[in-house]
């Protein structure tokens, strides 16, 4: 790197940022793929990364490439063409909701990174589901509503479950003959909330002060399959004081239990172990009396195991949408803290600065900064302790606090004093941070302080000097002490600083690259020690952000 430009961290090729999906669908089929990975290969050869079988489909058919303005679909001079929103096209860059066909028209299609909003579709099928008046006969009405269940599961996300709930309780309420019911979700903290009430004539119902209680306890605590209380079951009443207070014949606590491998969770739920029960159906009636029928117990069954799979996939909608706010706000956190860590490498005629650095996330808390004054050059290696948004916060103020004192040519030793007591006071010693500063003046004298980071390496002529000199990390111990050293530069001398990440990287046999082979390769520069490194490593991911910084003496202007 010359010495005047613009350094910036590079992502390691293990940094991930929110990628693109494809929604692939086939007849009534519909799949979701992460491109993680690109070129993203389509095809009807078995070892492309989208295989699809058609017969029009070329072998080779396309492949979706990612480009610094966005994602892109590249036709490989297939035989009947790649389509996006019915055009034929040979390259295209792709927007949400694209619409993809390779080789034919109206057989099976891909959705480019679609949205997630409840669509028009939807919402018209749950508007049609309740007016929807059934046949007479139980076996019509079951019918009816494994028809609903399917959609319903096939429409489920988090703008439309609300409307899901609502229509699931207007069947049951239709099925059982029951005058109210409600759906109770299960909280993180373990409470039950309501979720959506409705009575018989399709009012909604906000309040759940009338229902019984206990019964809904037992049925969350025990996952009975079923809790059935009504006129000619008294045992069931015993206990039950809003039952007979409320005057309520038949209540039916129906627990929603999580639907993966249901038959061995139930077999290994032990009494008062509810972690497999994620909500509860609650219905009751004042009038509706009698054993239900075989029949209503299938229609039971089917209304648990349905409505069950609904809230159990409505959470994982939501835990995905979580998830991508939180990369998206990820993003433009790093986006921010990647602004904060461009340098500008200045004009210094007695000196040259070279750095190369890899972040191994998309955040954190390594940075690398020069601040250049009249009479000297300052060179920063910092590492906050962890990795996350919480080390990048603290790097963030690190860096604004040490760039503002060295502008103003402050003592190095009174400098970590005042950060190491703002660390502490602040932060509480939850992180601290190891770094080191070099301020090298032009004619050659290097000032230098070292807090806890790797020791610095002095190059000079044939021989390398491990300055190990140092002090406790800042933001570790309140009222520590610091010590700087002073030493004399020649020309052509260099000065190296490295992060651990570049001693602690690893191979594939999980061996530490170390500072004796960081000692054997520095005579030859910078360029020699990364490429080292990386033949080190070979496939092996960075642990930890990577950099390495050079400052060179070149003598007295």
């Amino acid at each position: 790197m010359a010495a005047t430009g613009m350094w910036t961290r590079k992502p390691d090729g293990t940094s991930t940022s929110d990628p693109p999906v494809l929604v692939v669908v086939e007849g009534t089929d519909r799949r979701t793929i992460v491109l993680e990975h690109f070129p993203f290969t389509i095809g009807r050869r078995t070892d492309r990364d989208l295989v699809m079988a058609d017969p029009r489909v070329s072998r080779e058919h396309a492949h979706f490439l990612r480009e610094t303005d966005g994602t892109y679909i590249v036709d490989q001079g297939s035989r009947h063409g790649t389509f996006v929103n019915g055009e034929r096209v040979n390259r295209r860059r792709l927007g949400r909701n694209d619409h993809i066909e390779f080789g034919v028209q109206g057989a099976a299609y891909v959705l480019f990174s679609p949205d997630r909003s409840p669509s028009s579709a939807a919402q018209q099928f749950l508007s049609q589901f309740s007016t929807w008046k059934p046949a007479s006969g139980a076996g019509s009405d079951l019918e009816m509503l494994n028809v609903f269940l399917e959609a319903a599961r096939k429409l489920n996300t988090v703008g439309v479950l609300d409307d899901v709930l609502q229509t699931l309780l207007e069947a049951a309420l239709r099925l059982t003959l029951a005058e109210r019911g409600f759906v109770f979700l299960r909280d993180p903290d373990g409470e039950l909330r309501l979720a959506a009430g409705r009575n018989k004539n399709g009012e909604s119902i906000t309040d759940d002060s009338t229902i019984s209680r206990s019964v809904l306890r037992d049925a969350a605590n025990s996952a009975s399959e079923f809790l059935v209380t009504d006129t000619d079951d008294t045992g069931k009443l015993a206990g039950r004081e809003s039952v007979v207070a409320h005057n309520l014949h038949s209540v039916i606590c129906i627990p929603l239990r999580k639907t993966v491998i249901q038959d061995k969770a139930k077999e290994d739920t032990k009494a008062g172990e509810h972690n497999n029960v994620q909500g509860v159906l609650y219905l009751d009636a004042h009038f509706l009396s009698g054993k239900l029928s075989s029949v209503s117990h299938d229609i039971l069954r089917t209304i648990a195991n349905g409505a069950a799979t609904l809230v159990e996939n409505a959470s994982l909608v939501q835990a995905e949408d979580a998830a991508k706010r939180y990369r998206q706000e990820l993003s433009i956190a790093a986006e921010i803290q990647q602004r904060l860590m461009t340098v500008t490498v200045p004009e210094v005629p007695f000196a040259k600065v070279s750095a190369v650095s890899y972040a191994c996330k998309d955040i954190g808390g390594d940075f690398f900064d020069l601040v250049y004054t009249e009479k000297c050059l300052s060179l920063i290696v910092a590492d906050v302790s962890g990795k996350g948004v919480s080390a990048a916060v603290v790097a963030s103020i690190l860096q604004g606090m040490l760039y503002s004192q060295l502008s103003r040519d402050s003592a190095l030793p009174e400098m970590m004093v005042a950060v190491n007591r703002f660390l502490c006071e602040k932060v509480g010693g939850q992180k601290y941070a190891t770094l080191v500063i070099a301020r090298l003046y032009n004619n050659g004298q290097l000032e230098l302080i070292n807090c806890g980071h790797v020791p610095p390496l002095l190059v000079s002529d044939d021989k390398v000097t491990k300055l190990e000199e140092g002090n406790l990390p800042v933001g570790l111990v309140p009222g520590a002490e610091f010590q700087g050293s002073t030493l004399q530069m020649k020309p052509g001398d260099r000065l190296l600083l490295v992060t651990d990440g570049v001693t602690e990287a690893e191979n594939c046999e999980g061996e530490f690259f170390g500072t004796d082979r960081l000692e054997l390769c520095c005579q030859q520069g910078l360029v020699a020690i990364e490429q080292s490194v990386t033949e080190f490593r070979g496939d092996t991911a960075l642990t930890d952000d990577f950099t390495i910084t050079e400052m060179m003496f070149r003598g007295e202007s």
